[in-house]
């Protein structure tokens, strides 16, 4: 897979989760960011984008502390994306 194809799949892939809430956080930062983001950012965004919606949103939401393998950095970019962006 180019890297190209796989920066269009990971847009589609945030865009299409199944839980509405996960669609509007992970694919609102994969639409602004995922075409310019390094590599190790890339990575860093694939991890959380494989673990399960339910646990993304108590995770995004506070009710639960992330685990340790999610990277903080990454993370936190896409908690302050998404809070600074949020639609009334």
């Amino acid at each position: 897979m180019t890297d190209q194809n796989r920066r269009k799949q990971m847009i589609y892939r945030s865009n299409h989760r199944g839980i509405k809430e996960m669609d509007i956080i992970l694919g609102r930062y994969a639409d602004e960011h995922v075409m310019r983001m390094s590599p190790d950012e890339l990575n860093a965004f694939e991890v959380i984008m494989d673990e399960m919606d339910r646990d993304l949103l108590s995770w995004f939401t506070g009710e639960v502390k992330y685990p340790d393998h999610i990277d903080k950095v990454m993370f936190d970019k896409i908690l302050i994306f998404t809070t600074k962006n949020a639609r009334s």
